[in-house]
């Protein structure tokens, strides 16, 4: 079964010229993507079409089940709230709250979310998430003390919390030496494993297509930017 499709996508922002013309994108559930392409291709206003942050200006765009394209934005963010963990390439932890409240965040805000973690309790579901990712002891400590590496760590808890059906990660090892990617896309594939995530990480970098079940290259699929 397909995790996403696009059928017949066209965007624009506010009635300009396009930025994507997609006629077909499949990805199936469980899968591991790996999407390509050079800055200014598109792959950030994908992710927002996928996500349900934008609404395609024609055709349709199937996010788990649901036509994003037939739903209301605030439908749209339940949505992603409810089925999709995110990691953004500038983490967007939020720097007030400590890292065990960064965690919790999608759990507190979405029922769905809730009802789906494996303890029996979010405290001892964030510990376990915490001592999986080899950061127990930081639980408490504010978000912007920590280093980038174990913020990263952070972000895939938060991202994973709650079983998502899909994990999106756009560009979220851009800041990272080559050790530290390695080490980061392990535990994210390890992760998504656990929750039976489907994966769509998003990258410049063509030297980490090889960890993925199937790489996409945006220029292939957007008729816009061939």
């Amino acid at each position: 079964m397909p995790a996403i499709e696009l059928d017949g996508v066209l965007f624009g922002y506010d009635g300009g010229s396009p930025l994507l013309n997609i006629h077909e994108l499949e990805i199936h559930e469980g899968e591991r993507v790996f999407m390509h392409g050079p800055s200014g291709s598109g792959k950030t206003t994908l992710l927002g079409l996928i996500s349900g942050v934008l609404k395609a200006t024609r055709g349709s765009v199937r996010v788990l089940d649901r036509d994003l394209s037939e739903m209301s934005l605030s439908a749209r963010d339940r949505h992603r709230g409810a089925e999709m963990g995110y990691i953004f390439q500038g983490l967007n932890l939020v720097p007030y709250l400590s890292v065990s409240e960064n965690i919790a965040l999608p759990c507190n805000l979405y029922a769905k979310r809730m009802r789906r973690i494996s303890s029996s309790s979010l405290d001892q579901e964030i510990r376990r998430l915490a001592e999986r990712l080899d950061f127990r002891d930081l639980l408490d400590r504010p978000v912007t003390k920590l280093s980038t590496g174990q913020q990263q760590r952070v972000a895939i808890a938060r991202a994973i919390i709650g079983q998502p059906r899909l994990v999106i990660a756009d560009e979220p090892t851009s800041s990272l030496d080559r050790d530290r990617q390695e080490g980061f896309l392990q535990l994210l594939m390890e992760m998504c494993d656990e929750a039976s995530a489907t994966l769509l990480f998003v990258s410049h970098d063509l030297s980490l297509m090889h960890r993925f079940h199937r790489n996409i290259s945006l220029k292939d699929v957007n008729t816009v930017s061939a």
